[in-house]
């Protein structure tokens, strides 16, 4: 079996591996959220997450069986089971519950918190640094998400919807912290691959339903569950896990301010969704917190 070599030492650094994992994921998530609610068109929470993960683990699984990668020691083998459960199963699972009340863009809103509970927790457990001048990012970039979320016409209504997005949020926050130390030992491609596989086999027990829904389906469910599988599951789940690998979690999670706008950007091109004024303020805001945190690094 191979092993992982890299160190978090040597690759806690904006390179070009790790600027291009960043751009896939932020593109990835970004179209999750236009594609989950024309999933829930078709599919019912459970279902569109099930059969959803069950596209994405067959490529993972065979990755994993070709790689043949180191074993997890036994002090590992719970980090790999979170990410698995919470990061891919709960997540999936609170998200798309979410938003069956909540709005794409109000949803994305409170996905965006997620980075400020890294930044938290990073501080505490893994000693990572967040200096004045990030906080004063952070706090543009989410000003500016904050803006977008008023410029959606559906406004933002804390309902139980809203609370469920908002705990997915913390399971995305937790599991950086939780799966950030594997990064030392292990690939970020089989630590990814890994919880493709393991989140799939939590969902499975809905798959048969999932199957039954599939057949009665229309054409525009069955290709939001089949890009769901393919782009913000498989491609965009392994690219964060190589940038998390390449950044400190703090500074990889700020990254995420700009899903908002861009899923903005997406549904215009993809929906005809044309941003207002305030739309526009509050991307160029979330873009530029971004840039200020970065910005000596």
């Amino acid at each position: 079996m191979s092993a992982y070599t890299g160190t978090l030492n040597e690759t806690q650094r904006m390179d070009t591996a790790a600027a291009i994992a960043v751009a896939l994921t932020v593109a990835g998530w970004a179209s999750a959220f236009p594609a989950i609610r024309a999933g829930l068109a078709a599919f019912q929470p459970l279902e569109l997450g099930a059969l959803r993960f069950a596209i994405a683990a067959v490529p993972a699984a065979i990755f994993l069986a070709v790689k043949r990668p180191a074993l997890p020691r036994v002090d590992e083998m719970w980090r790999f089971a979170f990410g698995g459960a919470i990061f891919v199963a709960l997540y999936t699972a609170m998200l798309n519950f979410g938003e069956l009340t909540v709005s794409a863009g109000a949803a994305g809103f409170i996905i965006n918190v997620s980075p400020i509970f890294t930044a938290i927790m990073a501080m505490a457990l893994l000693g990572e640094r967040f200096s004045g001048m990030a906080w004063v990012g952070t706090a543009i970039s989410f000003t500016g998400i904050g803006i977008i979320a008023v410029a959606d016409g559906h406004g933002l209504h804390f309902n139980a919807g809203a609370l469920l997005v908002l705990g997915s949020a913390l399971c995305s926050a937790v599991n950086t912290i939780v799966q950030k130390p594997l990064f030392s030992r292990h690939h970020p491609l089989t630590i990814a691959a890994s919880n493709m596989v393991l989140g799939a086999l939590c969902l499975s027990p809905f798959l048969p339903e999932a199957f039954s829904q599939a057949a009665v389906a229309d054409t525009a469910g069955l290709g939001a569950v089949i890009y769901l599988g393919i782009v913000p599951s498989m491609i965009a789940y392994a690219a964060w896990a190589t940038a998390l690998s390449r950044l400190p979690a703090a500074r990889a999670s700020n990254f995420l301010y700009l899903v908002s706008p861009t899923s903005a950007l997406i549904g215009f091109f993809w929906l005809g969704e044309v941003p207002s004024l305030l739309g526009i303020l509050g991307g160029a805001l979330a873009l530029g917190g971004v840039i200020v945190v970065n910005l000596k690094r």
